[in-house]
């Protein structure tokens, strides 16, 4: 009997709602280029980041699974250089906010 894979892309959904956060978060480096400020404004605002987590959690990626990912990121230390950026605090509150209107 074949067993049906309801997500089969799951994995790859899980690593890219960890990318899309991390580069939300992390923002602009110190000195962008124009370009990189143009696409960081245009691709790089809260909503076309919820509208990507959203979509990653219609394709099997669970709401624990990223509540899950941004506590690593509060305490974990291996992402003390993200919490250490200007301006963490302000995107890192825009992300659980969306995930608390989520539940």
């Amino acid at each position: 009997m074949i067993k049906q894979n309801n997500f089969p892309l799951k994995e790859w959904h899980i690593e890219h709602m960890k990318k899309t956060i991390v580069k939300f978060i992390t923002g602009l480096s110190d000195n962008p280029s124009r370009w990189e400020t143009r696409q960081n404004k245009k691709y790089n605002n809260i909503y076309c980041v919820q509208k990507r987590l959203a979509h990653d959690m219609k394709h099997g990626v669970s709401h624990n699974e990223v509540e899950m990912f941004l506590q690593k990121i509060d305490n974990d230390s291996s992402f003390t250089d993200l919490r250490n950026k200007e301006g963490f605090e302000k995107r890192f509150l825009e992300i659980e906010d969306f995930m608390i209107k989520c539940k």
